[in-house]
């Protein structure tokens, strides 16, 4: 299994030197125990689980400013996890609004000694929280109408809304045309080059 993700972040562009390996593996190891009984992921081979969580939220390092981040609807950590693991340095908020999800993700808080986070149980749209956070990021969260609309009040001049979707985004995006937002797209590395995940980026027009 190492071997696996050493070669897949080398297909990155990223050198296993550099990033927590160890922490990676035993995320994916405790999130197949919990599998087994809670269904956390419709993944079951850790080596899918290496690709399509591990990689697949590295792969928007580039695009994650600021110090404060959160991760909505984050389900069984991804992106949040693997991104708080990889930027110590930065504050990341865990929302989702399922028990057995957030006890998993209470487990991997103490199991991997990350002080960097926060989880909280709450639906998005009944989430207040008292600071602005400079990203917000969500993978195949919701329709991007309707997530704009849940996150309206989270969603501010001064910060970014980052959606990690499948290749079928284009409609999604001509749907807010009537919005005055500034949306750009980019490519996401994806093992699996027939999927072409991409990153959604949506800020407030100046």
């Amino acid at each position: 299994m190492l071997d696996f993700l050493k070669d897949e972040l080398r297909r990155l562009g990223l050198s296993s030197h550099d990033y927590p390996c160890d922490k990676y593996i035993s995320y994916v190891q405790l999130l197949s125990e919990w599998n087994h009984v809670y269904n956390l992921t419709s993944l079951k081979e850790p080596n899918e689980m290496i690709s399509r969580h591990i990689i697949n939220s590295l792969s928007v390092l580039p695009y994650i400013r600021g110090v404060n981040c959160l991760d909505i609807g984050t389900g069984a950590g991804v992106p949040g996890i693997i991104l708080a693991l990889t930027q110590p340095k930065k504050k990341w908020f865990l929302l989702d609004s399922a028990q057995k999800k957030v006890r998993f993700l209470k487990h991997i808080k103490h199991e991997l000694c990350l002080e960097n986070i926060e989880i909280v149980r709450c639906r998005v749209e009944d989430y207040k929280p008292a600071l602005v956070f400079d990203t917000l990021i969500c993978r195949a969260f919701a329709p991007l109408d309707r997530l704009l609309k849940e996150v309206g009040h989270l969603f501010k001049d001064t910060n970014q809304l980052l959606a990690m979707k499948g290749k079928s985004v284009n409609r999604e995006i001509h749907q807010l045309c009537e919005h005055n937002f500034e949306i750009e797209i980019f490519d996401l590395f994806d093992s699996n080059s027939a999927s072409k995940s991409k990153l959604v980026r949506i800020e407030h027009s100046n």
